[in-house]
């Protein structure tokens, strides 16, 4: 028989989350087999790595590659825990000036909220795991989901596990939790296709426009990707609510 010893973990924060109750904000033991990466340890209890900003080993901070032997403690913090960390060894990429997004297919009203928001977000329906993490790497855009596995690949650096299953909600906990509420652009970004708007003169959109919105409605902006039209009717009023509900409930 092989040795075996223990480790003790301990996560903090919305990394509870992904833990089931018994062992939530609490130290447990997981086994360590003659040695174990910590990235290993934390992702055989379910907690996928790119959620995790910092790992201290017995108080020290270090990386995924760390190999525990047993007898140690795990101390793992995630990725946008507000502290000061900064002597310490950060394990995410630092956040993007110009945050960017692909998210799965199942998230796709949260993809069109978020383009509504300004945020340049990328959502095909027929794009697999593969797929979407690819654009991931190659865009360094962060993805979106609800599919731990997906995260928990090892190729996958920039991640964010959407809890809440509504799509109102869900726009609402992705300001606060990457701490976007600064970068809210309404309404510059298509919610269809995701393409820069632009302004554009009735006279420009003229034949596109219904004859009762033309009466209603001087100012236009139009979509170069897909031609779409918008101005603010009662549309835009619904949208501009979800998105002060959204705002409101990330400053919260």
């Amino acid at each position: 028989m092989p040795e075996r010893t223990r480790a003790a973990l301990r996560f903090y924060e919305e990394l509870n989350d992904f833990l089931p109750p018994e062992l939530r904000k609490r130290d447990f033991d997981i086994e360590i087999d003659r040695s174990r990466s910590v990235k290993d340890a934390i992702e055989s209890v379910g907690v996928p790595h790119p959620e995790v900003d910092l790992i201290l080993v017995d108080g020290v901070s270090v990386d995924f590659t760390h190999l525990l032997r047993g007898g140690e403690r795990v101390s793992v913090y995630p990725m946008f825990e507000r502290l000061d960390i900064t002597p310490l060894l950060r394990l995410r990429p630092r956040p993007l000036r110009d945050p960017r997004f692909v998210a799965d297919v199942h998230l796709n009203k949260l993809a069109r909220h978020l383009r509504m928001a300004g945020f340049d977000t990328l959502c095909e329906p027929d794009w697999d795991d593969d797929r979407i993490v690819a654009e991931s790497i190659a865009q360094r855009r962060t993805i979106l989901t609800r599919d731990k596995r997906m995260l928990q690949r090892s190729e996958v650096e920039r991640g964010y596990f959407v809890r809440s299953i509504y799509a109102d909600r869900q726009l609402a906990e992705v300001l606060h939790a990457l701490q976007l509420e600064s970068l809210v652009q309404p309404f510059t970004r298509c919610r269809e296709c995701n393409t820069p708007l632009v302004d554009a003169a009735l006279e420009e959109v003229e034949a596109r426009v219904p004859p009762r919105i033309r009466a209603l409605y001087l100012h236009y902006r139009t979509c170069p990707g897909c031609g779409r039209v918008y101005w603010e009717g009662s549309h835009f009023t619904r949208m501009k609510e979800i998105l002060q509900r959204a705002r409101a409930g990330a400053d919260h």
